[in-house]
């Protein structure tokens, strides 16, 4: 049997990974590949932000997932002390007796080889499988391999990996500018996002597409227009345009669900659930859909609130709160008996639009025989004693 070791961090695990261990499965002919991610690594610190090892070794798992032969091994994951390759392989030769072993690695890595530890005993259960990016990469692993040769006894295969061109280190750096998505598979972006993981900011297309899968088609022109509408408010009124953009897109992703869909969100969330009449009931996504955001996309506690607070307001609401209700009111597609006036009045006073919507709101509500949110009436009562108090109305 022929069996490849393919360790590392993966901090986070790539597109690079996944090809470079396909190569060396075709090239090498293997039966097995075995992936194993290290829990604390020998040859260099982690750097600060890294994921949990359970973390890592999650993400390689759903990275390699579809790979036929492959298994995840948490051998050294799970080990609360610096991992050694060759204390990794000495056990997996104990459970794959008579197998021959390949250790796979990059260029760089096998140019320090010499200096692992009991390098000697590693090269009598390893050989060693390199991946070589171009010419100079394969006369430095030629030139490296005939001293192993001479010392060691050891024979080295070279694979011919051309790689995507891409390095965990650099994902580190685009993540928290959203940009890295196309190398990393949607599953594992998912929970990088989820867990706003390497300070990672989603995204926007795959933010899009996420919610507006979840709506009912006939919104996503309310949404978009949304989140034009919030980035300009945004921008005028000094508030974050990401946090806008984040609470706009994804204001309504609950929408559509039945009540009793939304009852089983709070109640998994650990909200009250208290029966309400059917008004009550429309309220219900404002608040599923702000636990959903943070389950699901990971976002601010600022974020969360301006979801949460988008149909009914509350007393004393911060600037993106403010943002996000107005401009839900606002939106292009909204055709509404008085909206061109709080239109204008959006960017030219914050305080006074909210105040339009408020109001407005409650007597729709009133004409129509229903009692508005309690919470909607104090954040007009509380919404027009500070503007009384000649406080500044949009901070």
């Amino acid at each position: 049997m022929k069996i490849g070791v393919f360790g590392g961090t993966f901090n986070p695990p790539h597109t690079g990974h996944l090809k470079s261990a396909m190569t060396a499965v075709d090239q090498l002919g293997l039966d097995k590949l075995i992936v194993v991610p290290a829990g604390i690594p020998p040859h260099k610190p982690l750097p600060p932000g890294t994921p949990s090892a359970d973390m890592r070794f999650h993400m390689v798992s759903v990275a390699f997932s579809d790979q036929a032969g492959t298994i995840v091994s948490d051998i050294e994951s799970k080990n609360s002390g610096i991992s050694y390759t060759v204390d990794t392989v000495k056990l997996l030769k104990h459970d794959y007796p008579g197998a021959m072993i390949f250790l796979l690695v990059g260029t760089d890595m096998f140019l320090t080889l010499d200096m692992w530890k009991d390098c000697k005993t590693l090269l009598e259960t390893v050989t060693p499988a390199v991946f070589s990016r171009n010419i100079e990469d394969t006369f430095r692993i030629s030139g490296y391999s005939s001293g192993l040769w001479k010392q060691y006894g050891v024979h080295t295969e070279t694979i011919k990996n051309y790689v995507v061109d891409i390095s965990s280190s650099q994902l580190r750096e685009m993540l928290p500018k959203r940009e890295g998505k196309r190398y990393i598979d949607d599953t594992t972006y998912s929970y990088i996002i989820s867990n706003r993981l390497y300070d990672a900011k989603p995204d926007w297309d795959w933010l899009r597409g996420r919610a507006y899968s979840m709506l009912d088609p006939a919104r996503i022109p309310h949404v978009a227009g949304c989140e034009k509408e919030a980035v300009r408010l945004a921008q005028r009124w000094g508030v974050d345009p990401d946090d806008a953009r984040e609470a706009a897109i994804l204001h309504d992703i609950t929408k559509k669900l039945a009540p009793e869909e939304n009852f089983s969100i709070l109640k998994e969330c650990g909200f009250p659930v208290v029966k309400l009449e059917n008004a009550g009931e429309k309220l219900l996504h404002s608040k599923t859909g702000a636990a959903l955001a943070k389950t699901l996309f990971g976002v601010s506690n600022e974020v969360a609130g301006a979801i949460m607070w988008h149909t009914t307001g509350k007393a004393g609401m911060s600037p993106l709160e403010k943002v996000i209700y107005v401009a839900d009111y606002i939106e292009p597609t909204r055709d509404m008996e008085g909206v061109e006036a709080m239109r204008a009045a959006a960017y030219e006073d914050l305080n006074e639009a909210l105040r339009m919507g408020l109001d407005a709101s409650i007597r729709d509500l009133i004409s129509r025989g229903i009692a508005p949110d309690r919470t909607t009436s104090d954040a007009l009562d509380d919404l027009i004693q500070h503007m009384g108090s000649g406080q500044n109305p949009n901070i």
